[in-house]
């Protein structure tokens, strides 16, 4: 008879995941799993369900406890003894190989597993030695699997209160390599997006995403999860920050949330809500934590924020938004890792429709909303543009060439300018204040708000009767020079430092020939 060799073992505890923060994934997903079973048989009510994180940083120990079903004594050993052997449900369950339980055996020196089933009274428990199981795992010696899970479980019960129904899993002096584990701020950040939690209340637009999900009879999956006593949410947020931790400025605002179902002829097989904002940037990652689409199945999160990226036209597309993507065919199957699906037909369909509205919908909303924002600067450079020229007639050219370059700068500012007011006429200008919007014009609308509070239409205006103005004192031979008020000099003096002011506008730093310029008049005015 075929024996199973002890590198399984391995691939199913150290050798799976990359992240250990995984673990806790893995846990609270089984955890989850119980719950609803438990709900489903009046065991614990949904208000009361409940998964309890603990992590003790100086005893270095973590715990995970749901007040959920509990296991039956009689099927104790049976049901956490089996390995990939589960007797969950593919499509119904969130975890359903049986070999999440095990991933904690690679980062800690001690693993235990309590429970008690509601109306038993009594407690079953099994340690794992994992410290001795990891050393067997890099013994020549070649062991099997039940040599090794032989050495290293041990079993007992104890007395338990009848009524109490719980599961409990200890990990016991995490590993050195493994502290980012007993980090409750990074723990905390982690599992509010992985973890099947609701909405911060801070997030305007959650109530929206229910409301969607309710006129699709999909319901979202959420429990009660604590680290240390605090709650946990999904911390989206509407606005966005560049910077740094210590110097942070909002530089954008999500301002809306738009929604994108995917069918498989008449069957929906997922769908999905986005963040509307102007889109000034890739949203910068270190200061917002919520950026990117989020795949998720039982709302849990499949991969990371990236696992859909490479489905963008782009690959700077996925930076630009933040979203959910919720699965809803059963047929969609995570991978064992729950970085990724299987591939099954299911996932190829999913992707192709992805792909199509990332290329045809989003990809088109950021070059858009970029489209809009660069006509609005045109304007703003053509204002630039002439008022610097207004100011140089005031206050004096250094010379013909200065004034001939200026005056060709506002020339070509002026025709970017007006076919800048032409495609925005043709866009913001048509959307009516109210009433239904795409969410392109959304967005356009959106950035002429932030530009009109700005009053670059009234700016702009003015402008243009300014350099009216300016054309008008030109043709009149008007011009003035700022050698002209250098009394101190003679004639040729001032023609000399005209020449020389000449050279330096040319060559020098704009600010710094401005200095050198105010300099000489002070000198000899």
């Amino acid at each position: 008879m075929a024996k199973i060799g002890k590198n399984i073992l391995e691939n199913l505890t150290t050798g799976m995941y990359s992240d250990s923060k995984v673990a806790y994934r893995e846990y609270v997903q089984n955890a989850c799993d119980q719950i609803d079973k438990a709900i489903d048989s009046g065991i614990v009510a949904p208000e009361l369900a409940e998964v309890a994180i603990f992590i003790d940083q100086k005893k270095r120990y973590i715990s995970i406890e749901d007040n959920a079903t509990g296991v039956r004594e009689k099927d104790f050993v049976a049901q956490l003894g089996d390995i990939a052997n589960s007797d969950k449900k593919i499509g119904v369950d969130k975890g359903f190989r049986g070999i999440g339980r095990l991933c904690g055996l690679a980062y800690c020196r001690t693993l235990v597993f309590t429970t008690s089933y509601a109306g038993e009274a009594v407690a079953s428990q099994m340690s794992f030695d994992a410290k001795l199981m990891r050393e067997m795992l890099i013994s020549d010696k070649k062991y099997t699997v039940d040599e090794i899970l032989d050495a290293i479980v041990t079993t007992k019960t104890d007395k338990e209160e009848k009524d109490k129904h719980y599961f409990k899993v200890e990990l016991i002096d995490i590993n050195h390599e493994n502290t980012d584990l007993l980090d409750t701020a990074g723990v905390r950040d982690y599992l509010s997006f992985v973890a099947p939690v609701p909405y911060t209340n801070k997030f305007h637009y959650r109530h929206d995403i229910y409301g969607h999900a309710k006129s699709l009879g999909f319901t979202i999956d959420e429990y009660k999860v604590t680290v240390n006593g605090a709650q946990l949410f999904k911390e989206y947020k509407t606005r966005l920050y560049e910077g740094t931790d210590n110097a942070r400025k909002i530089y954008d605002d999500v301002f809306g949330v738009e929604f994108k179902d995917f069918y498989d002829g008449k069957t929906l097989i997922a769908w999905a809500w986005y963040g509307l904002c102007r889109f000034e940037k890739a949203i910068p990652k270190a200061l917002n934590p919520m950026y990117g689409f989020r795949l998720r199945q039982g709302n849990i999160q499949i991969g990371d924020n990236t696992a859909v990226a490479s489905l963008f036209k782009e690959d700077r597309g996925n930076s630009y938004f933040i979203g959910e993507i919720f699965t809803v065919d059963k047929n969609l199957i995570p991978n064992s890792q729950r970085n990724y699906f299987n591939e099954t037909p299911a996932r190829i369909k999913l992707e192709e429709q992805l792909r199509v509205f990332f290329y045809d919908e989003l990809h088109r909303l950021y070059h858009v909303a970029n489209e809009t924002k660069n006509h609005y600067r045109k304007l703003e450079a053509y204002n630039d543009a002439v008022a610097k020229l207004q100011e140089k007639h005031a206050k004096g050219f250094v010379d013909k060439k200065e004034q001939s370059r200026m005056e060709a700068t506002v020339e070509d500012a002026r025709k970017k300018k007006d076919a800048a007011k032409k495609k925005l006429e043709k866009t913001v200008g048509t959307l009516s204040a109210s009433g239904s919007l795409t969410p392109e014009q959304r967005v356009q609308k959106e950035i002429q708000y932030k530009f009109e509070k700005k009053n670059i239409s009234s700016d702009t205006q003015k402008a243009e009767k300014k350099e009216t103005e300016i054309v008008e004192q030109k043709e009149e031979k008007k011009s003035k020079y700022f050698t002209d008020n250098l009394s101190k000099l003679d004639k040729s003096k001032r023609k000399l430092v005209g020449q020389i002011m000449g050279i330096v506008s040319q060559i020098a730093p704009e600010n710094i020939a401005e200095e050198i310029q105010a300099a000489i008049e002070k000198e000899f005015r």
